[in-house]
């Protein structure tokens, strides 16, 4: 026979485990619940931003393709749709899934807060450019409009976010598709790069490895089947066309490559002097910031006094003082020698 306080405590860890479990809000029950809308919302807020994706690219979106971006079964799209559709975010036409003006404006309102997030990312942190789209895939999902129409003022209402692509404005407006895939350039063409696709990420890696980013000039040394080979910022690079294909660009004039192309503070030699033409595009953030404030800025004057042992990194005469800077750092700084007395 159980005596009244052994009972009493039974009780009392009863209430508690089944408030524990129960609770509003707080209980372990009422966070599975919260847990199983959010991962939905995501889920919504992702097959909207597939389908305004292949929209925007003029592709037609089936169930299977819509399972493949999500990564879910056929089943489970055919549900979520069931959900969307009487949502009237999206409708059945001509075979293909197409966004009600509803589900279009839903979609740019998550896109417009992962660019933003990204363009963020680039310029105000030193994120490293790999993990952008991974942290903006986060931050798209619990960031509200009004969070997002502050972040974008104070950016000064930034148009393009780091890989090219367009920011849709706060009422919704999208410029559209600019210039051609690297894979429609030929022989002797000279384009700027406006956009690199940062998806799948081995491919975006493989990219950013090369320096490629938007505003790069690049020229087609040569274009086949197999491979395009070409020059940008001085340097020869070879592409597959699977993954050049990742990579559009606009025509520019052939003059206007004269100016784009340098050499790279690296490149001096010791006891040589350089001005400061610009820092590469692909110096951003922390990083560019931390140059700047070293007076590593457009027509400064450096000369390279010291290599250490290892031969990384150099010691580098700046305004009177001295900074040191490793090879991959000095390489982000384009200069013109200075021409001796």
């Amino acid at each position: 026979m159980t005596d009244p306080v052994s009972a009493l405590l039974i009780g009392t860890s009863i209430l508690i485990a089944v408030g524990v479990v129960m609770w509003p809000r707080v209980g372990m029950l009422s966070r599975w619940q919260e847990m199983r809308r959010s991962s939905r919302r995501v889920l919504i807020e992702d097959a909207l931003k597939h389908l305004y994706d292949c929209e925007y690219k003029r592709l037609v979106c089936t169930l299977q393709s819509l399972a493949g971006a999500l990564g879910v079964s056929v089943n489970e799209v055919t549900e979520l749709l069931s959900g969307l559709e009487s949502h009237h975010l999206v409708r059945l036409d001509g075979g293909g899934l197409v966004l009600t003006e509803d589900g279009r404006s839903y979609a740019l309102r998550v896109i417009r807060i992962h660019r933003l997030w990204e363009r963020y990312l680039a310029d105000e942190t030193g994120v490293q450019e790999l993990h952008w789209h991974s942290e903006a895939e986060q931050k798209e999902h619990v960031l509200t409009s009004a969070e997002a129409d502050a972040l974008s003022a104070q950016m000064g209402n930034p148009r393009f976010d780091p890989h090219g692509d367009p920011i849709p404005t706060s009422s919704g407006d999208l410029p559209s598709q600019r210039g051609v895939p690297m894979t429609q350039l030929r022989r002797g063409d000279v384009a700027q790069i406006v956009h690199i696709e940062d998806e799948p990420e081995v491919v975006y890696a493989q990219l950013v490895a090369l320096g490629l980013t938007p505003g790069v000039t690049i020229r087609i040394l040569d274009a086949s089947a197999e491979r395009i080979r070409f020059e940008a910022d001085g340097v020869e690079s070879v592409l597959a066309p699977i993954v050049a294909a990742n990579v559009t660009a606009q025509f520019v004039q052939e003059e206007s490559i004269a100016e784009t192309v340098s050499e790279t503070l690296d490149q001096l030699e010791i006891g040589q002097s350089a001005r400061v033409i610009n820092l590469s595009r692909r110096c951003r953030g922390q990083q560019r910031r931390r140059l700047m404030d070293l007076g590593v800025v457009p027509g400064t004057v450096i000369s390279a006094e010291m290599r250490s042992a290892s031969g990384d990194p150099t010691a580098y005469v700046v305004r009177g003082a001295t900074i040191a800077l490793r090879r991959a750092h000095a390489g982000l700084i384009n200069i013109r020698r200075e021409e001796k007395a």
